[in-house]
């Protein structure tokens, strides 16, 4: 098994999801993924991992390059996972976590409460096999 990915850019931060298993035969794609989110988007950007059925050795360690070349490159990075696996791995990679999407999203609100003017969503890539209408298992 392989991963699919997704990225949508928005206004607040643009979302990269990922979903499969990022295990050692991923990885290449994982960091084409990563390296595309970087190429098309600025500012802040989610790595949804919440649909991700789990990593292998090497899976983390693309996932903690994939945060330390963002971090190179002053671009923030936030990831979205469930715990307690993403409370270790956002450790691991000094990022901040956040345990779904919509509490990573409304976590960039514009002061005083309100939200940032989302708009329509900005130019949409996903990996060849992603399912129109959402992350798969």
């Amino acid at each position: 098994m392989t991963i699919q990915w997704h990225l949508t850019t928005r206004p607040t931060a643009d979302v990269l999801q990922v979903t499969g298993y990022l295990g050692d035969s991923a990885v290449a794609r994982f960091t084409g993924a990563v390296g595309w989110a970087v190429a098309r988007g600025e500012g802040l950007l989610l790595l949804d991992l919440t649909h991700l059925k789990g990593w292998s050795e090497a899976g983390h360690a693309a996932l903690t390059r994939a945060a330390r070349q963002l971090s190179e490159q002053q671009r923030p990075l936030e990831l979205v996972a469930h715990a307690p696996d993403g409370d270790r791995l956002a450790a691991d990679c000094k990022v901040p976590w956040h345990p779904d999407l919509d509490t990573a999203l409304a976590a960039h609100q514009h002061p005083r409460g309100t939200a940032a003017p989302e708009g329509p969503a900005g130019p949409v890539w996903h990996s060849s096999e992603w399912v129109d209408g959402g992350p798969h298992d």
